[in-house]
Formats: C-alpha cells, sequence, structure tokens
C-alpha cells in the first residue's frame, strides 16, 4: 500500500514552464518503455506509433472562466465558474471576504448580474441573466493553472487550447493535447493512425493536491464526460486488431476507463470520481500521451499505476536532472501500461 508521502518530490521553481514553446510539437518527449527511458522529441512520436494504432483524444474547449466582481454590498469577489449546469446556470468558486448569501446578486466584469442561489458543498450556484456561453465567453477571463505566474493574454487563448477543442465546458486544458498541431495531425493521418474523441470537462480539483497521507480517505473531485458510440467502435476495432488504444493526456484516459467499469467500455455520459492509484487493472487504455504532474497530485499516482511506481520515480528523477519542463506548458511523455487485465 502507497501513501500519500510515496508521491512527493522536490522540483525546482525553475523546471515549471510559465509559457508555451513557439511551435506546439517543438516540446520534449520523455519516452519510458519499461524501465528504459529515451529521450527524444515530440515530433518523434510520429515514429512511435504504427498504422492502425487509435489517438483518443479530448475535445473539451477552456472556458473564460474566471470573473472578477462586487457584491451588492461593494465587497469584492472573484468567481470561478466550475461547471455549466444548463445554458443559464453555473457551479462556481466564489472567493470574498465574506460569502455571499442566497437570493443577493453580484455584478461580474463591470456587465451583467448573477444572482447567487443554493449551496453546493465547497460551489456556489449561479444564475444568469443570459447565454451563459455568451457572457463567459463575451467577459470572462481565461483561468491559468495557479502555478503559472502571469495573466492569461491573447497568446495564451490560443495556446491554452488544443487545436481540435470543439465543446465548451472546461475549466483547465486537456494539456497533453496541446503538443498536437495541424502539420503534426496530418502526419499522423498519413501514416494510418486513427483519431477517436471524447468529451471529459476538466475541473478545477485537477490541480487540488491530496491532503491525506491514506489515500484511501481522499475524496475525488468528479467531472463530466461523454463517451461517443463511434469512439467505443473504434476503440473495440483497434482492440480487434491487436493496435494500441493510446489515450490523449490523463483526461482522456480517466474517461475511457470511467466508461470501461463494466469490463466493457460503454457508451454514454455520466459524472466519474475515478481514482486510480498503484495497482488498478487497467481496461482499455494500453499506452498513454501526458505531461508531468504536480507532487502529491492524483494525477502522478495515476501515471504511478499506469507505468510502474519505481518507473515513474525514475523517470521524473531524469527529467527534473535533464532540464525537462514540467506542468501545463512543459513537455510531454509517452507511456506503456504495465498493469492491464
Amino acid at each position: 500500500m502507497y501513501s500519500l508521502s510515496d508521491f512527493d518530490f522536490n522540483l525546482p521553481q525553475e523546471r515549471i514552464a510559465q509559457f508555451p514553446l513557439p511551435d506546439r510539437s517543438a516540446s520534449r518527449l520523455l519516452h519510458l518503455d519499461g524501465k528504459q527511458i529515451i529521450d527524444r522529441q515530440f515530433a518523434d512520436i510520429v515514429a512511435q506509433l504504427q498504422a492502425g494504432d487509435l489517438l483518443v483524444m479530448n475535445n473539451t474547449r477552456v472556458l473564460k472562466a474566471r470573473f472578477f466582481g462586487t457584491k451588492e454590498s461593494g465587497g469584492k469577489v472573484e468567481a470561478l465558474v466550475e461547471r455549466v449546469l444548463d445554458n443559464r446556470t453555473v457551479l462556481a468558486q466564489v472567493r470574498a471576504s465574506r460569502s455571499p448569501l442566497a437570493g443577493t446578486k453580484m455584478r461580474l466584469a463591470d456587465a451583467f448580474d448573477v444572482t447567487v442561489g443554493e449551496r453546493a458543498g465547497e460551489f456556489f450556484t449561479l444564475h444568469f441573466d443570459a447565454d451563459v456561453f455568451d457572457l463567459i465567453e463575451a467577459h470572462g477571463r481565461l483561468p491559468l493553472p495557479p502555478y503559472i505566474e502571469h495573466d492569461a493574454d491573447s497568446f495564451d487563448e490560443n495556446r491554452y487550447q488544443t487545436v481540435f477543442n470543439k465543446v465548451p465546458g472546461a475549466v483547465a486544458a486537456p494539456t497533453a493535447g496541446l503538443h498536437f498541431d495541424e502539420p503534426l495531425l496530418e502526419k499522423l493521418k498519413a501514416k494510418g493512425v486513427n483519431f477517436a474523441y471524447v468529451t471529459l470537462h476538466v475541473g478545477a480539483g485537477t490541480f487540488q493536491p491530496v491532503r491525506h497521507e491514506n489515500l484511501s480517505d481522499h475524496q475525488m473531485h468528479t467531472e463530466w464526460y461523454t463517451m461517443p458510440q463511434e469512439t467505443v467502435d473504434a476503440v473495440r476495432a483497434a482492440r480487434a486488431a491487436g493496435r494500441d488504444v493510446v489515450a490523449v493526456g490523463t483526461t482522456s484516459l480517466r474517461a475511457l476507463e470511467s466508461a470501461s467499469q463494466s469490463g466493457q467500455l460503454e457508451a454514454g455520459s455520466a459524472d466519474t470520481a475515478l481514482f486510480i492509484t498503484p495497482g488498478y487493472q487497467f481496461k482499455t487504455v494500453t499506452r498513454l500521451i501526458t505531461n508531468f504532474h504536480l507532487p502529491k497530485s492524483t494525477l502522478l499516482m495515476l501515471v504511478s499505476a499506469f507505468a510502474g511506481f519505481e518507473e515513474i520515480r525514475a523517470a521524473y528523477a531524469h527529467a527534473i536532472a535533464n532540464e525537462y519542463r514540467f506542468f501545463s506548458y512543459g513537455d510531454a511523455m509517452l507511456l506503456t501500461t504495465q498493469n492491464k487485465e
């Protein structure tokens, strides 16, 4: 049994990438093949995949989900939309000197008012008087991760989205997908690599560290995903042909594995609170493209379950020693599962 301290490591501050590289596919790629560590460039991913392999990508789009505003009392507030419930209602984190009361209004971005509704755990229900997506796009700010120290600008608004984003609803990017540009996708298609998509709206909880030393005490944050039937069909075809199912990012992996809990992949939409730790038996995904993750995070636990605890520790130590760039705007890894049903 592993405990929280097993997933801690010391990361020099200068290893945290504050800005993306000029070219998406110019990142480095740490290829972990069993216990062998190979330093590559991300563009080498084309040579590492075979015709008939299936790349599964998360097509969520990041919302401009952060707002600054004022309460009716005049007090300042910051609201971060966590989830859109319908076209007039959201769940949001609200920071203020005193929590707003149900039935009161807040003015956001000095542009429109929202009405505070009931509490939902740590979140507040906010009711909009016009279309949520229109107001968010027109007046919100892109919510960069807490470890990125600059405010989002127009460059971030482009580069903190994947080129295949389609369905708005996330408050954080599926960052493994940020390395793909159109020329790289065309090279993969020309090689015969296939593509399928899931939608998992990444929540702010993805950045929260685990705080309980006993991992069984951790309550996993929930995220909404949709598994299309055409993706299920593509996965079944790849597996029948003996090809790899390659998740692009931990979000795609969580969606695929969450939809496989019956023992086989099933189409549909649902909330997932799947917490993957070492010992988990992977049911669908055979390879994973992922960025480097925070110490003590659920995502570090997930990749340790996927590729092996000691193997990931060695790979992270190698990455730090060899000056890889970490986290959302950082470099990538290519992993093969060591723990499949």
